[in-house]
């Protein structure tokens, strides 16, 4: 099954369907393709694909569209292989896979004989394939439309995180992992899957796809000319070393706060505090490229 959003890459999945669906018969495959037009319709997609006995789920868009197909695979007997086509603004899972960022190139390992087991991760009762952020900038990136998405991509991001340093808003943070606890005032909190987070391949360089852990970072000062030391820190992977940066790795973590804090899922709007977070260790087997 071809789950695609039309809606995403610049609305131009659906350019790459006919090409999708041919790599796919020639691999042996008989193919449905189903198009979402409205929110859980890839989750509703992927999990009569699972009641229905599908060998392969192929996710066509970004990291929300792969966000929403992967909670179809939540607590299923029978879970497909997973395969990509990044249409996104971003596309983190696939960066972290070494999955082609190019969708034409894409679809071409898509008859690729080779699959790789992937951890989940557990928010409250919904999954979540890369990133969980928590904090005023998560709130501020949640903002950014779909318009913007199609029509500035990266730059979208760029300009409403841009907007929310220059308030430097913080709010009181207690988090819980793994038997220890930090409070304190944060503007984010981050909790990675894999090594690639909004783009920056860096983020955490030691995070594999199969550790079974949550790479995770409290940000405790981020105004804006500090702003740019983290960029460089960003930039060169050393994020974890930065003086004003708490990292860590835990299997199980809970965020909460005395304030209306927002979060951020996979670059979608996501639950307000408190949450809990978890791994599911190689959860998914996910088809890769051969080399």
């Amino acid at each position: 099954m071809i789950i695609m959003n039309p809606s995403s890459g610049r609305a131009e999945a659906r350019d790459y369907i006919e090409a999708a669906e041919t790599a796919l018969h020639s691999a042996g495959y008989q193919v449905t393709t189903r198009e979402t037009a409205a929110e859980g319709d890839a989750t509703a997609f992927c999990r009569l694909a699972c009641r229905e006995g599908y060998d392969l789920v192929v996710a066509v868009g970004g990291d929300g569209t792969l966000h929403e197909t992967m909670n179809g695979l939540a607590d299923q007997e029978c879970r497909p292989k997973l395969a990509v086509v990044p249409m996104g603004t971003v596309n983190d899972f696939a960066r972290a896979l070494q999955i082609p960022l190019n969708p034409a190139d894409a679809v071409r390992t898509l008859s690729s004989s080779r699959v790789q087991r992937v951890d989940m991760g557990r928010l409250n009762d919904r999954l979540f394939v890369n990133v969980v952020a928590a904090g005023s900038l998560a709130g501020s990136l949640s903002s950014v439309t779909s318009e913007d998405k199609t029509r500035l991509g990266f730059l979208a991001y760029l300009k409403e995180g841009i907007k929310e340093l220059t308030g430097n808003h913080v709010h009181p943070l207690r988090i819980t992992y793994d038997g220890e606890t930090w409070e304190g005032s944060s503007p984010l909190f981050l909790a990675a899957l894999t090594n690639s987070v909004g783009g920056f391949e860096k983020l955490a360089p030691g995070a594999a796809v199969d550790d079974g852990l949550l790479h995770c970072f409290i940000i405790k000062d981020l105004h804006l000319l500090n702003s740019v030391t983290v960029s460089i820190s960003l930039l060169l992977g050393n994020l974890r070393n930065h003086k004003d940066v708490i990292y860590f790795t835990a299997r199980q973590v809970s965020v909460s706060s005395a304030d209306p804090v927002k979060t951020n899922v996979d670059g979608e709007e996501g639950p307000p505090l408190p949450i809990t977070l978890s791994t599911i260790p190689r959860h998914i087997e996910v088809v890769v490229p051969e080399q």
